[in-house]
């Protein structure tokens, strides 16, 4: 049996979201910069990444890291994150994921009770605060990237609803805001099929509509989908719910960290969360991430604010993949 393209990778999730880490067998992704490596991954190894989401190793929803070379000085590795279209910015769920990995593989030296892990993501950097007891990691938080209400109540043109006012906000990545009672749904009780074709409706809205800048890079401004949220923004001790549907459709299983990041940056420019306040973000699957308005901060011409998101992630499995030069579909491919 011929192998070819052998990749080694430990599987992991965080709140039900899949996390697949490429631990042997990548080549190495060229550039200066993390963009720079997240634009040669995209036009030069592509391949792979349809090799590690795509059936029959992965699946429409699998969801990917490629650890690299950093190029912030102050980062013990950079990351890569990897899905069904493409190649996103932040991802909170990965960025807890991979703080635990960093401890339990000896890539970070563990201290008690807190190890922090600083990890290089093509938004900036950010940092992962690991707890250990016993030499054993556990619960992770991050505090990300400036975040920020780009767009406050923009009138879109939904197909099929009319006009809505929505929100776009940046945690890492861009994202609409939109009630899901809008299309008379429920976070988490309506059918995810319904719950996805409302959310690409207003993501389709937006970028026709709404036209996205970073001060950072331009690599940044691209809207990565819309969180469609249960509305209630207001800090309470009750928990708020959203769905984040993203690239391709593609559906978080978890609350979405950096949708819980875009969230509270919203919430904040809106006075519906102090400084120090925290809460509790649910997602369709009733998985549950912490967000708190943790500082505030800039980012250009934007009033922003640091946000801390916690969560734990667990190991799934390890693997180790190969495709036989005779497979005809062992590139890869999806089904809707």
């Amino acid at each position: 049996m011929l192998k070819q393209q052998k990749i080694d990778v430990v599987d992991m999730h965080t709140a039900g979201e899949p996390l697949r880490i490429v631990t042997r067998g990548y080549p190495e992704v060229l550039g200066e910069t993390i963009l720079a490596k997240r634009r040669y991954a995209r036009d030069t190894l592509d391949h792979l990444r349809q090799f590690l989401m795509f059936e029959p190793r992965g699946h429409f929803d699998m969801y990917g890291a490629v650890l690299v070379e950093p190029s912030h000085p102050e980062a013990h590795f950079g990351v890569l994150f990897i899905h069904n279209e493409g190649y996103s910015t932040m991802c909170g769920h990965a960025v807890i994921a991979l703080g635990r990995y960093a401890v339990d593989h000896g890539l970070v030296a563990a201290t008690s009770p807190v190890t922090q892990v600083r990890i290089e993501c093509p938004c900036g950097l950010v940092v992962a605060c690991v707890d250990v007891k016993d030499g054993i990691a556990g619960a992770v938080s991050f505090r990300s990237v400036p975040a920020f209400l780009h767009s406050k109540d923009v009138v879109v043109d939904v197909k099929g609803l009319g006009e809505l006012a929505v929100d776009v906000a940046y945690g890492g990545a861009f994202y609409g805001l939109a009630p899901a009672s809008a299309f008379g749904l429920d976070v988490q009780k309506s059918s995810s099929r319904d719950l996805v074709d409302a959310a690409n409706a207003v993501s389709d809205a937006v970028r026709a509509a709404v036209r996205l800048h970073h001060p950072d890079d331009a690599d940044l401004a691209f809207l990565y989908g819309t969180l469609l949220t249960d509305g209630n923004d207001a800090y309470s001790p009750d928990a708020t719910a959203n769905i984040c549907v993203f690239a391709d459709s593609q559906v978080d299983r978890s609350p979405t960290g950096s949708g819980v990041t875009a969230r509270l940056a919203a919430q904040a420019a809106r006075g519906l969360i102090a400084k120090g306040q925290t809460r509790r973000f649910e997602s369709l699957i009733s998985t549950c991430f912490e967000g708190t308005y943790f500082e505030d901060a800039r980012c250009g011409q934007h009033d922003a604010i640091i946000a801390q998101v916690a969560g734990k992630a667990h190991y799934s499995g390890t693997a180790t993949f190969w495709r036989e030069q005779d497979d005809p579909v062992g590139n890869g491919f999806l089904l809707r």
